[in-house]
């Protein structure tokens, strides 16, 4: 059994350069972890990440969450697919919540050995989420983190 490697996903292609470089490694395991994240993070700009535009409360309807998760769901399945000579063992998660806390909480709770995530995005808000993720998470994270760009 390899190391434990997190490769936090949002479909975007670093996240996908991510994986490839952690799918790289020798000896490890890899889990792929998306994070839908249901609440309004910045009141400053309502509208832009929750039509309420109210901090904390959650953004959009159940019919909302219920196509990202399955996207998330999807993307996974996806990934799945196209491994092919990855020798160790592939699992991915789905969460719900804001994206650090989540993947640090993971972290924590699942004995990762490292993070292996993408710096930035392209556009819109997964370039908001994943940029300010991979920020935090590699400030606060217990373990070490690799920025792939």
């Amino acid at each position: 059994m390899g190391d434990h490697v997190l490769v936090p996903m949002d479909g975007s292609d670093h996240s996908k350069e991510a994986l490839e470089y952690a799918l790289g490694m020798s000896d490890v395991d890899v889990t792929a972890i998306t994070v839908v994240d249901p609440y309004d993070i910045d009141p400053l700009t309502p509208g832009y990440q929750s039509p309420l535009g109210k901090s904390g409360m959650p953004a959009y309807s159940q019919e909302w969450y219920q196509k990202q998760w399955d996207n998330a769901k999807e993307l996974h399945e996806e990934t799945r697919e196209e491994l092919d000579d990855f020798e160790g063992s592939f699992e991915s998660v789905v969460k719900l919540g804001k994206p650090a806390k989540t993947i640090l909480r993971y972290v924590e709770e699942n004995d990762v050995d490292q993070v292996v995530l993408g710096a930035t995005s392209e556009s819109g808000l997964s370039r908001a989420l994943m940029g300010s993720t991979a920020e935090a998470v590699t400030k606060r994270c217990p373990v070490t983190v690799t920025v792939v760009r």
